[in-house]
């Protein structure tokens, strides 16, 4: 049973190992729900769970043909629902890549590396703060 207070993160990888250490280390964390999705498909699928958080690789599917690649998951996503937090995650330490992900409505960018999963507990705890200060101001409002 999903408790309503954790948060509810979706990750979507095609790499298993690195989904299932991602899901590790996020699980460490009391207050997180975690699903794990190996293609774009499969998260778009499932967006009816509302996730409040989805961590995206970048190169998702890459050399699979007619399977949809991080930044058409990415698209998809915010035409959906451009208020979930969509952080993706990529090998590619590169500039133009990061700044089209921002362009398309990524909050943030971070490359697959020995410091990623420290980033990325950085990144989500940015994330959540920010969620509960917008919720915060529109009670107020």
């Amino acid at each position: 049973m999903i408790n309503e207070n954790k948060t509810k993160v979706f990750l979507v990888d095609d790499d298993a190992l690195f989904l299932k250490l991602l899901e590790i280390e996020l699980l460490e964390f009391d207050e997180f729900y975690v699903e794990t999705y190996a293609t774009g498909e499969l998260c778009l699928q499932n967006l009816v769970h509302q996730p409040d958080l989805i961590f995206l690789d970048y190169n998702l599917n890459d050399n699979i043909e007619g399977k949809l690649n991080g930044l058409d998951t990415l698209i998809k996503i915010k035409a959906f629902n451009p208020n979930i937090p969509v952080v993706i995650l990529s090998a590619q330490n590169n500039i133009e890549v990061a700044i089209n992900c921002m362009h398309h409505k990524a909050s943030d960018y971070v490359v697959k590396s020995e410091i990623a999963f420290n980033r990325l507990k950085n990144v989500v705890l940015s994330i959540l703060a920010y969620q509960k200060f917008e919720k915060q101001l529109s009670f107020k409002a």
